[in-house]
């Protein structure tokens, strides 16, 4: 158990954390209080942080998981023993404090993609984490037919949390009907066995994945892409759609596809 120093509960931007769960050794989501002053798009990401010992927080940008409407915060986060705020982060407690800065942004947001029918959620490992809050967004269901979530790791264990969070997803007071008619989940590893197993961008050049899901390939006329995970996943996925006749999105200029850019240590 850290022990935090009071005093950090006066400190600009802090938020209480209300409850932690550790899904394997590697990966644990959070709940904090969510500033009041805070608006933001389901998508989009904030910094997040705690203070540093030479008295200058220290931050990283995290994916807001919990939809715009929800009156607290979830984030969900790998755990790094030798990173600069992950060392620390992963010891938190309910009753500790963490900084939130309440200037959101980010470009996997509904706004950046033109109109489509289908909606594609490609995600590593914590890149879930903006995709748990675009899936409890309304606007999701009510612009596209089909949504796909995809998710891609290393280990079973590594996918509990989008797993857990596709099982809470027809219960959802605002979104639960939709989910249940409109929304897939496709979860691979690369290294422990599985149902399904492979690299998602190599399922997509195979053919596998759309022979799995029962879906014609991607198309730029009806498919629209979000991606956030691995700096090489991101790399070859914008590959793989500016082959296929995609166009990048903005929040200036819409597009077919868009990704995220923004890490934690």
């Amino acid at each position: 158990m850290t022990q935090v120093d009071t005093s950090l509960h006066s400190i600009p931007d802090g938020q209480t954390v209300l409850s932690v769960r550790h899904w394997d050794d590697r990966l644990f989501s959070f709940r904090v209080t969510r500033p009041s002053s805070l608006r933001f798009r389901s998508g989009e990401f904030v910094m997040l942080g705690l203070p540093g010992n030479n008295g200058k927080p220290i931050l990283r940008a995290y994916s807001i998981a919990s939809p715009f409407w929800d009156e607290e915060l979830e984030f969900y986060s790998i755990k790094v023993q030798d990173g600069p705020l992950t060392s620390r982060l992963q010891r938190i407690t309910p009753g500790d404090t963490v900084i939130v800065k309440t200037k959101p942004t980010g470009t996997l947001v509904l706004d950046a993609l033109l109109p489509g029918r289908r909606v594609w959620m490609i995600s590593t490992g914590t890149g879930v984490a903006p995709f748990a809050s675009l899936l409890r967004e309304p606007e999701t269901y009510e612009k596209f037919d089909k949504v796909i979530l995809t998710q891609t790791c290393r280990h079973k264990s590594e996918l509990a949390y989008g797993e857990d969070l596709a099982r809470s997803l027809p219960d959802d007071p605002l979104v639960g009907d939709e989910a249940t008619r409109k929304f897939v989940r496709y979860a691979t590893t690369t290294r422990e066995p599985s149902e399904r197993m492979g690299r998602i961008t190599t399922l997509i050049e195979t053919g596998e994945l759309f022979g799995d899901l029962s879906v014609s390939g991607f198309d730029p006329t009806v498919d629209r892409m979000m991606i956030c995970g691995s700096m090489g996943l991101n790399l070859d996925m914008k590959k793989i759609l500016d082959d296929h006749g995609f166009s990048e999105g903005a929040n200036s200029k819409p597009g077919e596809y868009v990704v995220e850019r923004a890490f934690v240590d």
